[in-house]
């Protein structure tokens, strides 16, 4: 059973400025991951930057190196309130 991660403060505008960032498209970040063994949909990446799509740990890890960052990129500049 593949664990996820429950997202109660959002990290989906980090990881779309990542993306931005490292100048890919979501239909770029869809098939770089589908090509590392990540069965994830445009719909289900879209969701995850839109903070409604509770991420898995293997997509987090995934998008870690494809954005060639650590962890702590995602969690910058987030408050718990």
């Amino acid at each position: 059973m593949a664990q996820k991660l429950k997202q109660d403060i959002h990290i989906g505008n980090n990881i779309r400025q990542l993306r931005i960032r490292s100048g890919y498209t979501q239909e770029q970040v869809i098939a770089k991951l589908q090509l590392n063994g990540i069965s994830i949909s445009r719909s289900s990446y879209s969701q995850i930057e839109c903070g409604t799509y509770n991420i898995k740990i293997s997509e987090l890890i995934a998008l870690a190196d494809l954005f060639h960052t650590d962890f702590n990129a995602f969690f910058e500049n987030l408050t718990s309130t």
